[in-house]
């Protein structure tokens, strides 16, 4: 399967804001995506066993250095844009050691070790991506680690009741603890004061990392950024719909309708548009 057809079957938010990339750029975003989206099923496949898993992604962590025998084609592509953007292997070994983690790991005893979770599944994304995208400002990098960081938290909060389904239960510990919540009342999806509590503070935390974006983001970068603002517009928008409905998270999946989602789009593409890059020095 190549990264074009990878990319058309996900129904990621991600797929989405390509639209606003020319036709080089979303070329070479969509073999990354690919890339992600193929070591994400990887681990999370109900077919394959952990050691299968781990097989199969070392040997990703291979084809990233190399060409191995019977590679699939994403391989060689991958490697291509690597070297077409100096990317080291390293990078895109971040976003395999994040999925990696998911086959261990299945509770986080503070925010500070979820955190490296996060950056390795969404952040690493998110640096590999500006690369793609192309900036001036050195500062992006920050802005990109900080979108990374509230995009996962948003999904972690949306996703309690499916990842607890899978016998996981990314909210830490120590705030389960903070709000007198225990493990065994989520486990039983016992909706109440407590936990609504708990649930603020989480979007508390990945509000805060969308303003640390928003203020890292360099002006003369705000149109390159483009795709990764609507990423940002589309999880906001839906951050703000879960806190509205009081984290019905146990009985609803939360998501935006399409019609919803091409109307933030459109609103990013305009604002891009209002806002040329200017010539700003680092």
């Amino acid at each position: 399967m190549n990264a074009a057809k990878i990319t058309r079957q996900s129904k990621s938010n991600l797929a989405l804001a390509f639209i606003s990339l020319g036709p080089e750029r979303k070329r070479d975003i969509t073999v990354f995506y690919a890339f992600c989206r193929v070591v994400d099923d990887i681990a999370d496949s109900a077919e394959l066993s952990v050691v299968e898993k781990q097989t199969r992604l070392t040997a990703w962590r291979q084809m990233l250095q190399a060409a191995t025998p019977d590679e699939p084609p994403l391989a060689r592509d991958i490697r291509q844009l690597m070297a077409k953007y100096s990317l080291p292997a390293a990078m895109l070994e971040e976003i395999i050691g994040g999925v990696e983690m998911d086959l261990s790991i299945r509770r986080y005893a503070t925010f500070e070790a979820l955190r490296v979770y996060c950056y390795r599944v969404a952040s690493a994304v998110g640096l590999v991506s500006i690369e793609i995208f192309g900036y001036r400002n050195p500062r992006c990098k920050q802005y990109a680690v900080d979108l990374g960081l509230a995009l996962q938290v948003t999904n972690i909060i949306r996703d309690v009741g499916k990842d607890m389904q899978n016998g996981r239960i990314y909210l830490p510990q120590e705030d389960l603890a903070r709000f007198h919540y225990s493990e065994t009342e989520m486990m039983q999806r016992h909706y109440n004061e407590r936990f609504v509590q708990l649930m603020e503070f989480e979007a508390q935390r990945a509000r805060q990392f969308f303003a640390n974006a928003a203020a890292a983001l360099p002006a003369e970068d705000r149109r390159a950024m483009t795709p990764a603002e609507i990423m940002g517009s589309v999880y906001r928008r839906l951050l703000r719909r879960i806190e509205l409905d009081k984290f019905r998270v146990f009985e609803k999946d939360y998501q935006l309708s399409k019609i919803e989602k091409a109307g933030w789009i459109a609103a990013e593409l305009f604002k891009s548009f209002l806002n040329p890059p200017r010539q700003t020095s680092v």
